[in-house]
């Protein structure tokens, strides 16, 4: 309700006092005058004759990060208060929160300030408090936030769109709103002036609003909202962008990290991997140990050199961008929210790997960047470096055209390409058209593949159905795969919690997995749940699909063959440093054993340094047993008090079939420090009966005695580490 003695309130109501307003302080030239008509305009707004009043926040609410529910009129009185009225979805509300997050950090509700998140979905998916709260979270948004389902606020003030901010005096009455992004200069304006203009008249209030925060009361986990994941087709390692924990993970396929770069904390510095930081990366593609990775919340493109160990920045110039055509050189061109990323060639005749896509979710366009010297369809040859537009007009649409510049994209997010013919294009993930649409790599025509409709202004066209073309509907899908081997692509459809397959041939697209709840069920695909899956990608040869489960903190590995999922473990390897710079924090080298696990103590042996030493696995398994697949099964070296006998050797490996188990190698280093030591080797289990009706999982410690002499090296035999599972 609104209080006693109000007029209807509508945003309109503000209208004429505010343009007039603007008008004159694009006239004004100091800082004090533009205080002075502020502070003027303020005397005529707080001078008439009946408030402008806000309705009171709608009985049974659910609120986030308060101990209670709030009200205008009893909590909020004596206070500044800006309304954010957004939809987590929407990118042009993830561009204000740095805006809000700084007058948070400059005014507190004892200075009589506070800000409001009042969220008003577009999608369905976005009304459920869980999918709020996990937003809440993932966007480190510490004020408090109600969940408008219906949006009653939003129709009773006629906002009329994404994001809205209203700020309101001590009173409740509405002094100003802003609209869209990019007003930071105003809010800071205007939200000062405010604050000065009633303190003088003593109606500001240093009372503290109850605040208890979501992020609190969260466990550890390794992995806190993953938006990304590919995969290394040469070595099978994995690289995951740990987006909330703000660091990029390399991990081998049995989840073991091998580099973790950047985090806790979010930043932007390049340098060496301890030092180096990142702001909620979201897209990485590797190739020959280099990483490109989506800097999201940095608006940069920043480059992981894994042998040299080093960051740096290719493209962006660290604050968003405005620029809808680029041109310049990397590290000149400013960029806005670049969400996914994936290598190309400028060449359709030879495979050359010199161009970096880029899905370019804040301008709604895709960009590219020259590796080398190089052209694009209907270009002439550009210099190495060069950052440029390569389709989207820059208006958030569901326009296809046969010009890329003509087309219209809203929000993309996901990127895939499929270079051979008769294919020859960009898959895109566009996340606000709830569509899927390609992008010729010949001419750059951009056309439909699923979901939407032929409206290019529509962008509520969203839905789960399964079906050919328009007429099957997605939900804000964020990552796209493509698996060369079946000519089929894979869609992490988010807001329906599902993954999706097309046939680009017959534009038929069906749910391959997920029951379309936001849990977290491992199972059969037809019985297995995501939460907002964000990322996905094809490997180890076409069998299995790595999904990055956003609100899960999980990566899935969906086995294409078995039709079973998975989660992939993740966890610290001994030369990883997880969570950034840590000096002195003690670290697990490998996982716990079970406390069942059988202990084997094998007969000491005698090596010489430089010799090596050669443990082969033995291991009987039941008749008809097979290992898991997409769970690893594996085996770690450890040397308890001598880890000098570990130095430069492989401590890790994988068990990659029950007929067909691994040799471990291990060569007594040339400067011994102790002539007599234990090696032990640890082996994981995991397997299925026959039948696969019962999964198991077995540890296994076997530890040999060392002593180290100093004869000449020799053949000796290898060692046989047995055991019947």
């Amino acid at each position: 309700m609104a209080a006693p003695g109000a007029r209807s309130c509508s945003l309109s109501g503000l209208l004429p006092a505010q343009t007039s307003l603007e008008y004159a302080l694009l006239d004004a030239v100091t800082q004090e005058e533009k205080d002075s008509l502020v502070y003027q305009y303020l005397q005529k707004v707080d001078g008439w004759q009946q408030d402008l009043s806000v309705p009171e926040f709608p009985e049974g609410l659910e609120w986030l990060n308060t101990e209670g529910p709030i009200s205008v009129y009893k909590d909020l009185c004596g206070k500044v208060v800006v309304l954010d009225f957004f939809t987590y979805c929407c990118i042009n509300c993830i561009h204000l929160l740095p805006d809000l997050h700084a007058l948070e950090h400059t005014y507190s509700d004892k200075d009589g300030l506070l800000i409001v998140g009042v969220h008003s979905a577009k999608f369905p998916n976005e009304k459920v408090l869980d999918n709020i709260r996990s937003a809440v979270l993932r966007y480190d948004i510490t004020h408090p936030v109600v969940n408008d389902a219906d949006a009653s606020l939003w129709q009773e003030l006629e906002v009329s769109c994404w994001p809205t901010l209203v700020i309101l005096g001590p009173r409740g009455n509405m002094l100003f709103s802003l609209i869209g992004e990019g007003h930071k200069d105003k809010l800071f304006l205007y939200t000062s002036i405010a604050l000065k203009y009633y303190k003088d008249r003593g109606q500001i209030r240093d009372n503290k609003i109850g605040i208890k925060l979501y992020k609190d009361t969260l466990p550890p986990s390794p992995l806190l909202f993953p938006g990304k994941v590919t995969v290394d087709h040469v070595s099978k390692r994995l690289v995951i962008a740990d987006t909330g924990h703000h660091r990029i993970l390399v991990v081998w396929k049995n989840g073991q990290i091998q580099y973790s770069i950047g985090g806790p904390n979010p930043g932007r510095k390049d340098g060496i991997f301890s030092e180096s930081t990142f702001n909620s990366p979201q897209g990485v593609a590797i190739m020959n140990n280099i990483i490109y990775v989506a800097d999201t919340e940095n608006h940069l493109i920043r480059k992981i050199d894994l042998e040299a160990e080093m960051v740096s920045t290719v493209a962006g110039i660290g604050i968003q961008g405005t620029d809808k055509e680029g041109g310049a050189r990397g590290e000149e061109q400013p960029i806005s929210s670049p969400w996914d990323v994936v290598w190309g060639s400028s060449d359709s005749e030879v495979q050359r790997d010199d161009i970096l896509w880029i899905a370019m979710a804040g301008t709604h366009q895709i960009w590219a960047l020259l590796l080398d010297c190089g052209r694009l369809p209907k270009k002439s040859e550009l210099r190495k470096e060069t950052c440029l537009r390569f389709a989207g007009s820059g208006n958030e649409e569901n326009r296809n055209n046969a010009y890329p510049h003509k087309a219209g994209f809203a929000q993309p997010s996901g990127l895939s390409l499929a270079s051979e013919d008769p294919w020859s294009c960009l898959f895109v993930a566009d996340s606000e058209s709830s569509t899927v649409r390609t992008v010729s790599l010949k001419d750059g025509a951009v056309k439909p593949l699923v979901g939407g409709e032929r409206d290019p202004m529509n962008l509520f066209a969203f839905g789960d159905v399964d079906g050919v073309g328009i007429s099957a509907k997605l939900q804000h899908p964020l990552g796209v795969t493509w698996d060369k081997k079946r000519n089929l692509l894979y869609v992490a459809d988010s807001y329906n919690h599902k993954i999706k397959v097309v046939d680009p041939k017959t534009k038929n697209c069906i749910t391959l997995a997920g029951t379309g709840d936001a849990s977290n069920v491992s199972s059969s695909f037809t019985k297995s749940t995501f939460n907002e899956p964000g990322g996905l990608c094809i490997g180890e040869n076409g069998q299995l699909l790595y999904v990055a489960d956003t609100n899960n903190h999980q990566i899935k590995v969906m086995d294409l063959e078995t039709k079973i999922i998975s989660v992939l473990p993740v966890f610290k390897a001994g030369n990883a440093v997880v969570d950034g710079p840590s000096p002195g924090e003690d670290q697990k080298t490998v996982p716990k054993l079970p406390k069942s696990a059988p202990s084997i103590r094998l007969a000491p042996v005698a090596a010489a340094p430089g010799q090596t030493l050669q443990f082969k696995l033995r291991l009987d398994f039941p008749p008809g047993a097979k290992l898991t697949e997409g769970v690893p099964s594996c085996w770690f070296l450890t040397a308890e008090d001598n880890e000098w006998l570990l130095q430069g050797q492989v401590p890790s490996g994988e068990i990659e079939s029950v007929s067909n188990q691994p040799t471990i190698s291990l060569q007594i280093p040339g400067d011994c420090v102790s002539p007599e030591a234990i090696i032990s080797v640890r082996v994981f289990l995991y397997y299925c009966s026959t039948d696969s009706s019962a999964c198991m999982m077995k540890g296994i410690l076997f530890s040999q005695p060392l002593q180290i002499t100093g004869a000449q090296p020799g053949g000796m035999a290898p060692v046989e580490l047995k055991y019947a599972v």
